[in-house]
């Protein structure tokens, strides 16, 4: 928490924002053999192959924000689970594209409407899915997305003899 601010900073609510949205979704989509990466990746490509894309490995995690070898890992999981086929693209023999599979589509129509349904839960306090509350929302969300953030390198002057700096309040970004 920053000194003079009497409650958590937007980094800490962000935070909590975003793990209190992953667990939901994880208890969610297991029924549906899912896990919240794996719900991301499937729901992510079921998007772009309806918009007619056959997105490559790198292209979907790029789209997801996950990590390439992490995509990697969850669609070889997917694979073996029958939801998603991994082919070699014809033009580039180092890409992998994804396709949903016949069963992966059917999981994962189910899987969209579970989520919509803990969507509108999670924004009835802004008046629902498309409420004017929740566009300006998205849109503030939009436009912290698109903000590159980059790492300073530490200040040593910040240390103390004790060694680095914890911040363990309520505030704290994590």
């Amino acid at each position: 928490m920053s000194k003079g601010s009497p409650g958590p900073t937007p980094g800490f609510l962000v935070w909590r924002l975003a793990n209190k949205w992953r667990v939901a979704v994880d208890r969610a989509v297991a029924p549906l053999g899912l896990t919240h990466a794996q719900y991301s990746l499937v729901a992510s490509l079921h998007g772009m192959q309806r918009a007619g894309e056959r997105p490559s490995q790198r292209r979907l995690a790029d789209h997801t924000g996950l990590e390439a070898l992490y995509v990697s890992k969850l669609a070889r999981s997917l694979e073996a689970a029958g939801l998603i086929e991994r082919t070699r693209d014809p033009r580039d023999p180092r890409a992998v594209q994804l396709a949903l599979t016949e069963e992966g589509r059917a999981v994962t129509r189910k899987a969209i409407d579970v989520v919509q349904d803990l969507l509108q839960q999670l924004l009835e306090p802004l008046g629902g899915l498309d409420a004017p509350r929740t566009r300006a929302f998205t849109e503030e969300l939009t436009t912290l997305l698109d903000v590159p953030l980059v790492p300073s390198a530490p200040d040593e002057s910040a240390r103390g003899n004790d060694g680095p700096t914890h911040h363990t309040t309520q505030g704290a970004t994590p």
